[in-house]
């Protein structure tokens, strides 16, 4: 009596596609982030060992070497800063605004925005720093 064999039908799942399509996707994504640009507006900023690399924050406010304000790429004065903050910014107990100035420029004027910026009730905001 001879038994006959019995045929297992292994079904198995070929994921070389699917690891295909999530390579590129990860390659498209690392290749577009590193064009994303930010505003024109030529400032340096100082170094700092501490500094940590932040996802692009909702709110800037930028302060020139000549002492110039500068909020969402516009140009604003001291006085109008607080209004262009609370006209911007949805909820201002939760949302986010970094401080960018040069390293040349005034502090005076960097302590002024920062009460500037508290003076609207925004809690969350930070000055913004290069890693060396």
């Amino acid at each position: 009596m001879e038994l006959e064999r019995r045929r297992h039908n292994h079904s198995h799942m070929n994921i070389a596609p699917l690891v295909d399509v999530v390579f590129l996707l990860l390659l498209f994504f690392m290749l577009t982030s590193h064009l994303m640009q930010e505003p024109a507006i030529k400032i340096k900023l100082p170094e700092s060992k501490t500094a940590e690399a932040q996802k692009e924050a909702i709110k800037t406010v930028y302060i020139s070497k000549d002492g110039s304000l500068f909020f969402m790429d516009k140009r604003v004065d001291l006085k109008d800063l607080q209004t262009a903050i609370k006209g911007a910014l949805k909820d201002i107990e939760h949302d986010f605004v970094r401080i960018k100035a040069d390293k040349e420029s005034d502090v005076g004027i960097l302590v002024s925005v920062i009460d500037e910026v508290r003076l609207t009730g925004v809690r969350n905001y930070s000055i913004v720093t290069e890693s060396r």
